[in-house]
Order: C-alpha cells, then sequence, then structure tokens
C-alpha cells in the first residue's frame, strides 16, 4: 500500500473495492464501549516500557477508579501488597524496597512502537478523543476519519479493523510547517485483547509464609546483572507457577495460598558510607573498569572480614529484616503464617553468623547465665587474638581436667574434641565447632564458634526463622579457615531448626556442610530431584554407563580369578575338582552380587542419595535430616564444566528445583504435601 493511496480519500458514499473500505456488515451501527485495562511505565535497559497489571489488579484499580470515593486520598495496594497506586497521582510506589515511582495509566487506545515493535498505550485524554471519533464512525459508518495528536502526530481510521499512526514529518511553505502523512504507518489497536500483551492472572489473596532473602557480594545478583529485587521478583513468580504445578490439589482445596519473597539490601547502606569515596583516591587509574568492578563486588568479602565493616554490615541486614517484617506485619494484619530466612553467597555466610549470636530465651526462663570465661568476654577486654586463645586453652585444659576426675555424659560422636579450638563453659547453645558434652554441675562445654568470627556485637532479629536457605554458600570454608574443623552432631542454630545448603555441582563458591559433621565417612550430597519428576536424561545415561561399566569390570575379574586359581591350584584330582566348585561358586556370587541395587555395591562410586533413603545421621542442625542438597546440571553444562562455573553460582534465581524444594519444606512445616511425590 503506497502512501499516495493512503493519501487519497474519497467521499464517505464513494464505493470503492479497496480493503481497507469494507467494513463488515456486523459492525455497524453496534457500538460496544473499549474494555480498559491499567498499565505501569518502567525504564528497562534504558527505554521505556509499558507493563501491565495483572487482570486482578486492573479490576481493583478500575473499581477504585468508578467509586465514589475521595479520589485525592484514594490509595490500591498491588501486586500481592508490595506496590500502591495513588489513584489522583496515576503513580505507582514500592513499599518494601527503594525504587523510581512509576507512572499508571488507565489505556484504551495502543500504537506500535518503533523498534521493538511493542505496542504503548496513549495518553489518556487523547485515548477519549480517539474513542470518542470511533464511537461516531461506527454509529454513522463513515470513516477515513483523520485525528491529530497532542504531539501533531496523524492517526486515520480507515475501518475498524485499519487504523494507523503517522509520525509527524513537516513541510515547510511560505505559511509555515504542517504535518503531513509521510513515512511507514503503524498500527493502531483498540483494546488491551487486541495487543500482544501478557497480562498475569494475579497471586492469591493469601500468604501462608514469608521468606526474607538477602543477596551476596556486589550490586547486581546475576548473569544479567540485575539488582536483588528484580532476580527476588523472578524467584516469587518461579513459587507462583510451582505452586499451580505440583500444589494444584491443595490450592484447588484452598488450603494454601502462596509464599511471598521479599529482598533485603545491604550493598547500597554499605557504599553509602563514603568507603567509595576513599577507595577512589586510592585505585590506580589503569584497567579502570575492572578495578571499579573489583572495588564494588569483590571488596565485600574484605568488608564482611573488617570489624567495622562487619558491624555495618550485619546492623543493615538484621535492622532491615527487622524492618520488613513490622511492616509486613502492618500490611497484612491477618497474616498468621512462619518466617523463613535465605541468602545467596556472602549472603548466606552473613545470615548464619546472625543465627548462630541469636538468643533463645526458652533456654533460659530464670533470666540467669552462669559463664566462667567466654571469647565474647574477651573480645570486649580488648585482649589481643593471641593471648585470647591462650586463656581459653587454659580454661578448657583446666575443664577436661575436672573432666577426668569426674566423668561426664558425652553424646555420641562428640569423643574426638579439637586441639585447635577454645572450649568456653556457658548456658547457652553450643556453637559450630563444639564438643558439647554436661559437667557434674549441668553446664555445657563447647568450642566457641566465635574463634574465628569478626568480632561484631550481633543484633537480634525480633522473630525465630523457621528455615534458613543458603544457596552457592561458602559458609563451610570460612568455617574451615576460622579454624572450625567440626560441627558438633548435637549442635543446632539457637532459633532456627532447619537448615538447607543447595548448590549447583559446577558452583565455585558454594562448599558442603555436611562433612564437617560427619568427618570420618565420605558419601554424596542428596541429589534434588527435577522438577518434572524424573532424573536429567543425560545424567541416567552416565549413570547407566557407569554401571555397565563396573559390571564388565566385576565380569573380568571374577573370569581372571578362576582362570589364576586353576593354574595355582594343586593337579591332583579331588583337589582340582573342589577348586573348580569354589571358583564356580565364587563366580556364581559375584554375579548375584552384581543383581544388588547400586548403593550396595562396594566399587560402584556413590551417586547422590535419593530423598527416600537417609542412613546418614548429619547430627542435629536441619533437625535430623540431611543439609546438603544438589541440582542436576543441565545437559549443556555438562559439557565443560568451567565454563558454566559463574552461571552456576548465579543459577539459583530461576531455578524450579530449589524454589520447589524450598515450596516443599514449607508447606510440610504445615502438613501439606506434594500432589505427587518427586522420584
Amino acid at each position: 500500500m503506497s502512501t499516495g493511496e493512503l493519501q487519497a480519500e474519497p467521499s464517505p458514499s464513494s464505493n470503492s473495492s479497496n480493503s481497507f473500505e469494507v467494513v463488515e456488515a456486523d459492525t455497524a451501527n453496534k457500538y460496544e464501549a473499549v474494555a480498559p485495562h491499567w498499565f505501569y511505565c518502567k525504564v528497562i535497559d534504558s527505554r521505556e516500557r509499558w507493563i501491565p497489571f495483572s487482570g486482578q489488579d486492573s479490576e481493583k484499580l478500575e473499581e477504585a477508579h468508578n467509586s465514589k470515593k475521595d479520589v485525592e486520598q484514594l490509595v490500591v495496594p498491588t501486586e500481592g501488597g508490595r506496590y500502591d497506586v495513588h489513584l489522583k497521582k496515576r503513580l505507582r510506589y514500592a513499599m518494601y524496597w527503594e525504587e523510581e515511582v512509576s507512572e499508571v495509566r488507565r489505556c484504551t487506545w495502543f500504537y506500535k512502537g518503533d523498534k521493538d515493535n511493542k505496542y504503548i498505550p496513549y495518553s489518556e485524554s487523547f485515548s477519549e478523543e480517539l474513542e470518542e471519533t470511533y464511537m461516531i464512525a461506527v454509529t454513522l459508518d463513515e470513516w477515513k476519519k483523520k485525528l491529530e495528536s497532542p504531539t501533531r502526530e496523524i492517526i486515520i481510521l480507515h475501518n475498524p479493523k485499519l487504523m494507523v499512526h503517522y509520525h509527524p514529518v513537516t513541510t515547510s511553505d511560505d505559511w509555515g510547517s504542517t504535518p503531513t502523512e509521510q513515512g511507514r504507518p503503524r498500527t493502531v489497536k483498540r483494546g488491551v485483547e487486541n495487543v500482544s500483551a501478557d497480562i498475569p492472572c494475579g497471586e492469591p489473596l493469601q500468604i501462608d509464609h514469608l521468606v526474607f532473602v538477602v543477596h551476596g557480594i556486589g550490586p547486581a545478583c546475576d548473569i544479567r546483572f540485575r539488582s536483588i529485587v528484580q532476580c527476588v521478583n523472578d524467584f516469587r513468580n518461579v513459587s507462583l507457577s510451582m505452586l499451580q504445578a505440583h500444589f494444584k490439589k491443595a490450592q484447588e482445596q484452598q488450603q494454601i495460598g502462596r509464599v511471598e519473597f521479599l529482598p533485603v539490601n545491604w550493598h547500597s547502606p554499605l557504599h553509602s558510607t563514603g568507603v567509595d569515596v576513599d577507595l577512589e583516591r586510592i585505585t590506580l587509574p589503569s584497567i579502570n573498569r575492572l578495578r571499579h568492578f573489583i572495588n564494588d563486588t569483590i571488596l565485600d568479602v574484605f568488608f564482611y572480614n573488617s570489624s567495622t565493616y562487619c558491624q555495618t554490615i550485619v546492623d543493615t541486614v538484621a535492622s532491615e529484616m527487622n524492618r520488613l517484617y513490622q511492616l509486613f506485619l502492618q500490611r497484612n494484619p491477618d497474616f498468621k503464617g512462619g518466617v523463613s530466612i535465605a541468602g545467596h553467597s556472602l549472603g548466606s555466610l552473613i545470615l548464619f553468623d546472625l543465627l548462630t549470636n541469636q538468643k533463645d530465651s526458652s533456654e533460659d526462663e530464670d533470666g540467669t547465665k552462669e559463664a566462667l570465661c567466654t571469647e565474647k568476654d574477651l573480645k570486649e577486654m580488648g585482649i589481643p587474638l593471641g593471648p585470647r586463645m591462650k586463656i581459653l586453652h587454659y580454661v578448657r585444659t583446666k575443664e577436661e581436667t575436672q573432666d577426668v576426675q569426674q566423668p561426664a555424659c558425652v553424646p555420641a560422636g562428640n569423643d574426638d574434641k579439637s586441639e585447635d579450638a577454645p572450649t568456653v563453659e556457658s548456658g547457652s547453645s553450643p556453637q559450630p565447632g563444639s564438643s558439647s558434652s554436661m559437667d557434674g554441675g549441668g553446664r555445657r562445654q563447647y568450642l566457641d564458634v566465635g574463634l574465628g568470627q569478626v568480632s561484631a556485637n550481633y543484633p537480634q532479629l525480633i522473630y525465630k526463622p523457621n528455615i534458613f536457605f543458603a544457596f552457592g554458600s561458602p559458609i563451610g570454608m570460612f568455617l574451615t579457615v576460622r579454624g572450625v574443623k567440626r560441627i558438633d552432631p548435637n549442635y543446632s542454630l539457637p532459633t532456627c531448626k532447619g537448615f538447607f545448603n543447595i548448590f549447583h555441582p559446577f558452583d565455585p563458591v558454594a562448599y558442603r556442610i555436611e562433612p564437617m559433621i560427619v568427618p570420618d565417612l565420605e558419601f554424596e550430597p542428596m541429589l534434588l530431584p527435577h522438577h518434572k519428576g524424573r532424573k536429567r536424561m543425560h545424567l541416567e545415561l552416565k549413570e547407566g554407563l557407569t554401571r555397565m561399566g563396573m559390571d564388565l569390570k566385576n565380569n573380568l575379574l571374577g573370569s581372571l580369578r578362576i582362570a589364576w586359581q586353576s593354574f595355582t591350584r594343586s593337579p591332583l584330582p579331588a583337589l582340582e575338582a573342589a577348586a573348580t566348585a569354589d571358583a564356580e561358586s565364587e563366580s556364581e556370587t559375584s554375579l548375584k552380587k552384581q543383581t544388588v541395587p547400586s548403593d550396595a555395591k562396594p566399587e560402584e562410586p556413590p551417586a547422590p542419595g535419593k530423598e527416600d533413603t537417609s542412613p546418614v545421621n548429619v547430627g542435629m542442625l536441619n533437625g535430623g535430616h540431611r543439609i546438603d542438597y544438589v541440582l542436576q546440571e543441565k545437559p549443556i553444562e555438562s559439557f565443560n564444566e568451567y565454563l558454566f562455573a559463574l552461571q552456576g553460582h548465579l543459577c539459583y534465581w530461576e531455578s524450579e528445583d530449589t524454589v520447589l524444594l524450598i515450596l516443599k519444606e514449607i508447606y510440610q512445616t504445615q502438613g501439606i504435601t506434594l500432589d505427587q511425590p518427586l522420584q
């Protein structure tokens, strides 16, 4: 269709056969008002994007818009209560974190953008003008209507199915410039149902559980350099899809609603202390981008190991989680569920240190605590690390001497005390690395985790978390570096009874926890089942080939053993027959052994454990249940472990398997299980 054809405007009564003049008979004189949908504007990759509210939120906004209430003060909570829309101002505000205010628009008419083919809504006032013109055209069956927008753009309504939009291209003459219909026309659509907008259905109103998520180093949390808010939004969306796929029965019976995930940001407050300015002064000018990246990310690890900035970080994380918890209760007064916490990378270590320093009031109801000497006391006295260790070593030696003179009841598995870590005496819970026992006075002895912790005053949380989830966590490495060789099997976090250490097999930052509890036994972490209910095909193939290789090896060894025995045995007929019988018996026994399950083969390398079998006693850190859980790598990732190492550390935000484990464990505490157990 040429521009000249578009400029030709025959009279409304013309019987032209052009396609854009054909009007369906059933649409004539039948006008129906357009159904509006609400959108908000967000800047993504330096470009404005208009994103639709969910159908549920759009209905709420439209209802409030049509109500008789005072619009000046009318505020509508949207997106699960995480945002408020001020209806009069047409603005959207984030409630739990800092975010740019977004423009909100009641949309009815759209035009296609220049570059990305995304539809853009017209302003509300011009949309009303378009709708009025459309109504007249439909009612009178008079088309070829031309309008000029406030930005001098030309819109022509040829018929109900062909409406176009032209950019303003001006031509100058003696009388000034005038807009013309030059350039490539862009499509105009009426009603959101005619544009390719992905409109979410909305979220369940009922919130069953609250999870705070703490990020790791740097301001970006994934391979696309997105913020913790964006990554947690993805995590939440994955959880909604997993609920629909695996808890459908409980949803239909209205037993469950959803789990809310809220991000906790500590990087911005840390780097707003002025430390970035100090670093900039001493940073070399060469390789500027790399040095800036290191200053903004890698140095967070060093900040956490500095007593000054460690205090800033733990104060920020604890105060932010307490603030978010109180604000959440204010906005959800009917909430009766529990709270859990999750941390990625360094964030998991921060949470672990906070949790190990929480005080459990139930253990000391009378308010009296008897302690001879703790490392915290010595830190507060200003005693340096070397003398501090000597004092604590002396205290431990004295207590061990008393234990020899008066035997104590030592729990099983606690007989191998570390010689490098100090033992102190207190009425509180034993710490990681402890060899806990009860002395004659009923007091606990333990090796203090504070042996290597940065000296800080750890704040107290105003709630007791149900479960602690760690993603790609270096907790095990940091404990080892601090001097903690072993975690007491009887130890549990003072106020949190659940702990899951989840990691990708190629994650270079992740370390295990269970070998620190059971150091003398080699065993694999639990293999997280795939969310679709089976092991990934390439893993099954690898496991099958490994099993086939072991079978061939065992058969070959059995044959060689029989041949060797036939050469080395006595040639006497009776002895030879007996030897042959013994050899055949051994061969049959060997073949029978090969038919038993793979986990019973002594020569086969152990595969990651299945969730229904947990023969290993890994202590009470997770209430007697397994702690380490490993994800199944994708087929493409198995080709090169090094190539996907970084992706392995940043994959958790969109991992259905990770999210499903979290949902499964959270709802299991409420007696609600998956529709079908995963294999």
